[in-house]
């Protein structure tokens, strides 16, 4: 679940060294006495080729999982397998690109690839996107601790329903969470331990799966809460799709939901910058090894994404919500099972939170403080101020969907197409590759592929949001 993150950066030190130090021999001239530029490739890995695909798909997985069952339901069966083998391919041909560029110049951080194919400015645009979506990360697994613990809560105390008390509600057990569970883990040195719970974090995903083909199979349709017999409506939590037919699968439809469907898939795919610190410790590493780990990897979750998408979609069809989990306590409240799966996906995700803050607060230090030595003030800090402006985020943000939305518009096609797009054009050499040769032409327009794609899902979704149809049945 996106744990990973930690994999290029839990060695904080000698990983900023050797970056510094690529880059430093890479300018020098190739004389008698000088030493030869020193390339990432040049490191012996450790991590086996299986070890390196769980870690990838690790870095895959995340809590975009939730929305695809959504997605399908506004897209229909068969244009949402046409969109997500899309974005998957695309996903691998963009990894291609990071590879490529990575082993011209011998850098295996996505950041200091913007630094050598635009300098400063490049590195802090990269920086930039990375934490914003990263922000859009721990949004979206703060938002599934807002949903889901109250509903946990509930199922413990045996209650039906939701009465009001303060304990069920999810804006202040999100504040809660943060202060008791999350700061405290942010405010360590380090948290490389945490990628421990990597392993725990699949599982419960896999589990989840399980949970969501065996439900599929005794959960009725039509469902007896008539909230989803009549007219869709938005909740505090959720959002209802944009399809009025219930209890029948469509195969090809179009609503005003739809614009949401690339940005969740793409949310859903993004790995982009763990891919060099796998590759580096991967043994035996080759590019055409981690294009096979890389493969694989997205396959895995190809497969995962669509079996959840689709199951989840045929229990509940019309009624899917666009956090799919959520939608199981319309039916039975208190089922254990579902109880089971909450609570393994709220442990996930909460220890996901302060794994994730960590390559944020490496990607400001850089940006705001690069020659200054640990601070635990700044430390703090930058910890607390994050962890704040996330809670703001999602105590304010009415749906998991415009996260995954907004995130996945702006910061994902920016990490997997125009990126190592346009990094690819920069860093590899005109006398290899002329500017006009193939590779590069289809460079640029996967680049300018994943500009239209960003420009029109913004685009659909402020039109959704000054519409207000989304949000007619009464959100807020």
């Amino acid at each position: 679940m996106e744990l990973q993150k930690m994999n290029g950066h839990s060695r904080e030190d000698g990983f900023d060294g050797l970056d510094a130090l690529a880059e430093h021999e890479e300018f020098l001239p190739h004389k008698t006495g000088v030493k030869k530029a020193t390339h990432f490739t040049d490191f012996e890995g450790k991590t086996s080729f299986g070890m390196s695909i769980f870690n990838l798909s690790n870095a895959i997985m995340g809590s975009g999982i939730l929305g695809l069952a959504f997605a399908m339901s506004n897209t229909g069966i068969i244009l949402f397998l046409i969109l997500l083998v899309s974005i998957a391919i695309l996903s691998a041909y963009s990894i291609h690109l990071l590879l490529k560029s990575a082993g011209v110049v011998g850098i295996r951080a996505y950041e200091q690839l913007g630094n050598r194919a635009f300098g400063a400015p490049g590195k802090m645009l990269a920086a930039c996107i990375i934490t914003m979506h990263n922000i859009g990360a721990m949004s979206s697994y703060l938002f599934i601790v807002k949903s889901e613990l109250p509903l946990v809560i509930q199922a413990f105390l045996g209650k039906h329903e939701i009465t009001g008390e303060w304990y069920l509600n999810g804006n202040y057990l999100i504040i809660i969470v943060s202060a008791c569970i999350i700061l405290p883990l942010a405010l360590m040195k380090q948290l490389g331990y945490l990628g421990y719970t990597s392993g725990f974090s699949l599982s419960c995903m896999v589990f989840f799966l399980i949970s969501v083909i065996y439900k599929k199979f005794n959960i009725p349709c039509p469902l007896d809460d008539e909230h989803y017999n009549t007219t869709p409506i938005a909740d505090d939590h959720t959002l209802i799709n944009g399809t009025d037919d219930f209890c029948e699968a469509k195969l090809f439809t179009v609503n005003s939901q739809t614009a949401y469907t690339i940005p969740i898939l793409a949310f859903a795919f993004v790995c982009h910058p763990e891919v060099l610190p796998i590759y580096t410790e991967l043994r035996d590493a080759t590019k055409k090894r981690m294009q096979k780990v890389a493969n694989t990897s997205i396959l895995a979750m190809f497969v995962m994404y669509l079996l959840t998408a689709l199951f989840g979609y045929l229990t509940f069809y019309g009624a899917v919500e666009s956090e799919l989990l959520h939608t199981y306590s319309k039916v039975d409240a208190l089922d254990v099972l579902i109880l089971c799966v909450r609570l393994a996906v709220l442990v996930a995700v909460t220890l996901t939170v302060p794994v994730v803050l960590f390559p944020i607060r490496r990607a400001v230090l850089q940006i705001l403080f690069p020659e200054k030595p640990f601070n635990w003030a700044i430390h703090i800090t930058i910890a607390f101020c994050l962890i704040f402006v996330v809670n703001i985020l999602v105590i304010f943000v009415p749906s998991i969907r415009d996260i995954f939305g907004l995130i996945g518009a702006t910061s994902a096609p920016s990490l997997i197409f125009i990126l190592p797009g346009i990094f690819y054009i920069r860093i590899v050499p005109d006398d290899e590759e002329p500017f006009l040769s193939r590779p590069k032409i289809q460079a640029a327009c996967f680049a300018a592929l994943g500009f239209i794609f960003m420009v029109m899902s913004l685009s659909f979704i402020i039109i959704d949001w000054t519409t207000g149809e989304s949000r007619s049945g009464g959100g807020h």
